[in-house]
């Protein structure tokens, strides 16, 4: 017999749009491939819908939640679970959370989590560019989130910030309906499978992404214009020729590997003088 959550109400401060469809859990357990014996960790389980399916599946879940009510809640609702050490819950923000300290370790783990919308952005930054990386995400976002770092011909900050680490998916679009309350925009479903720091062997991240702020400042201005703030020009159309970077490309027009390969040209050229 599968097991009754319990109603909490919805706080506007946290964020929080719980979901209502069973098989939305399903469908994000599918893209993560999580079977039995795998970890989990969810950030903000709320009323234990995804983590309930986690758990059929045979996973053992760590979950971090900022909401009382809700631990008060998962702690009954997974009490059995607890008692076997196959459910671990932790009260807190996942912001300040050190994941060694919870017992995760890197490329151990397997993320998903229906976040609030606000904190998207933060939490991909967290989880791709820490120390302790999962082995894959799998996020219930906005739909414009997942479809400009998925879809979008053009890149963009964000785009490229998540696929220097891995190699995004979107997975399946998820009507405002399945949720409640109801937010005012869909959702869907983001994967990003095979994460690493691979791209980083010779190259800095913090490089990198300065780099791609520079680049991406001035979004209708031409990539020569932006990198010429802080970069010799003569280097830059060097650099840009070599690369066989159209002088009047700009930024979101280049893909993930021309990036990688530009920071690497321009960060062994400063070194070096």
């Amino acid at each position: 017999m599968e097991k009754k959550l319990q109603t909490i109400h919805a706080k506007k401060s946290l964020g929080q749009n719980f979901l209502t469809n069973p098989r939305v859990p399903e469908w994000m357990a599918d893209a993560g491939e999580v079977g039995a014996g795998d970890t989990v960790l969810e950030i903000g389980p709320g009323t234990g819908m995804l983590t309930r399916e986690f758990l059929k599946r045979g996973a053992n879940v760590v979950a971090v939640e900022a909401d009382e009510r809700a631990i008060t809640a998962l702690t009954e609702t997974f009490a059995e679970e607890i008692a076997e050490g196959t459910f671990t819950l932790h009260h807190g923000d996942i912001r300040e959370v050190n994941l060694t300290d919870i017992g995760l370790s890197n490329q151990s783990f397997i993320l998903v989590a229906n976040i609030p919308y606000y904190l998207s952005g933060i939490l991909f930054r967290l989880f791709l560019s820490g120390a302790c990386q999962p082995k894959t995400l799998i996020f219930l976002v906005q739909k414009e989130v997942a479809e400009r770092i998925a879809r979008d011909p053009k890149e963009s900050l964000l785009s490229l910030s998540v696929k220097a680490y891995g190699m995004p998916r979107y997975i399946k679009t998820v009507s405002r309906g399945n949720f409640s309350p109801q937010p005012k925009v869909d959702s869907a479903i983001i994967a990003v499978s095979g994460i690493s720091k691979d791209n980083f062997g010779d190259l800095s991240e913090v490089f990198f992404f300065q780099l791609l702020h520079l680049g991406l400042g001035s979004k209708r201005k031409q990539l020569l214009g932006n990198l010429s703030k802080q970069f010799d020009r003569s280097l830059l159309e060097e650099t840009f020729s070599t690369l066989n970077i159209q002088k009047e490309a700009r930024g979101e027009d280049l893909g993930l590997p021309i990036w990688l390969k530009l920071a690497t040209f321009l960060e062994k050229s400063t070194n070096t003088q």
